[in-house]
């Protein structure tokens, strides 16, 4: 089955160019974590579409910073509907984001992996308050 090709449009250029790794609020995680003592490796394959942004290994904890747009976040997601060309495409796509984020979860913790799962706003509002929450689970 073909996919449908999405038409460009003046609105959606700047989105081109976002990043997938070592977005803003990782970056900011990890300083805060850092600072902290914790060590810890970036991007590890745990299995087929399951990349944490970051794992601390020798405790199996397994980390995943939700950008809030891209993933939906309930407080910062979006709340009205797509319009424009794209619109369903779009619409497809964060369904396929959220499938994918509940099946990484699924698989990490099915490998026996602890999954901490971050949105970018609570990142970004106090990196050092998520720092604590992630050292909790480490300690646990």
């Amino acid at each position: 089955m073909p996919r449908e090709a999405w038409t460009s449009t003046l609105k959606g250029r700047h989105l081109a160019g976002r990043r997938k790794v070592n977005t803003g609020p990782e970056l900011l995680l990890r300083r805060a974590l850092h600072a902290q003592g914790i060590r810890f490796r970036l991007h590890r394959r745990l299995a087929d579409r399951c990349t944490p942004d970051l794992v601390l290994p020798g405790r199996r904890l397994a980390v995943f910073v939700d950008g809030c747009w891209w993933h939906s976040c309930p407080v910062h997601g979006r709340k009205t509907p797509f319009t424009g060309p794209n619109a369903a495409l779009w619409e497809a796509k964060m369904v396929r984001n959220r499938e994918r984020d509940v099946y990484s979860s699924a698989t990490a913790e099915s490998l026996g992996w602890t999954v901490v799962r971050l949105w970018e706003c609570e990142i970004t509002a106090d990196p050092q308050a998520v720092a604590r929450r992630v050292l909790e689970k480490f300690a646990g």
